[in-house]
């Protein structure tokens, strides 16, 4: 255990993995925080409409790989801030297991750390997991990603219609649909939150 990948965890956003089954899926999420020091303990607070949460609670182990300030945006395209069933987000993302058998992102990573779930919270839209970290590793002098410098630096600018037309923008990165009306089963080519995350431009 490398102490120094607990540092890591104030910054703010990671690359939640799990697998069960056989099946690895993840997300990203921006809340988690260590809670103490003898042992390592950690919580992490994940959306419930998030099908990882669904595979933490099964297993009991999940690992958070820290994003730091090297990450593109291709990550958060193809994690998003929600995840879905579909086990093929994974094809072409370069990943490594760590003892625990769960992925990791070698690249682009501060630290990564392995936990085991002690307890679960139902907060309503949310699911509180206390875990006590099994193993942690920093891969990277690289600061951690802030979710400010994301915004700043990383996330894509918002985009206006062309010549006026009315359009619809994605409230989490910003992609434009152009067009009077947003299919209700639309899902954001970028972040691939759905249409319920779009708001109309006028």
């Amino acid at each position: 255990m490398d102490n120094r990948a607990m540092y890591t965890l104030s910054y703010g956003l990671f690359v939640l993995s799990a697998q069960t089954d056989g099946f690895d899926n993840g997300c990203i999420i921006n809340t988690a925080c260590q809670v103490t020091s003898t042992p390592n303990r950690l919580t992490i607070a994940v959306n419930n409409a998030n099908f990882t949460t669904e595979m933490v609670e099964k297993s009991g182990v999940f690992n958070l790989s820290v994003l730091d300030e090297t990450a593109p945006f291709s990550i958060f395209e193809t994690f998003g801030f929600r995840s879905g069933r579909d086990g093929s987000k994974l094809a072409g993302v370069e990943y490594a297991r760590s003892e625990n058998g769960l992925l990791y992102l070698p690249a682009h990573t501060a630290a990564y750390l392995s936990c085991k779930v002690e307890s679960i919270t139902d907060l309503g839209t949310h699911k509180l997991f206390l875990a006590q970290v099994t193993d942690g590793r920093t891969l990277s002098s690289e600061p951690a990603m802030t979710y400010a410098y994301y915004h700043a630096h990383v996330k894509p600018r918002p985009e206006a219609p062309k010549s006026g037309k009315k359009g619809w923008r994605c409230k989490i990165c910003g992609y434009v649909y152009e067009g009077e009306t947003l299919p209700a089963d639309f899902i954001c080519p970028l972040c691939k939150h759905p249409a319920s995350d779009f708001e109309p431009i006028d």
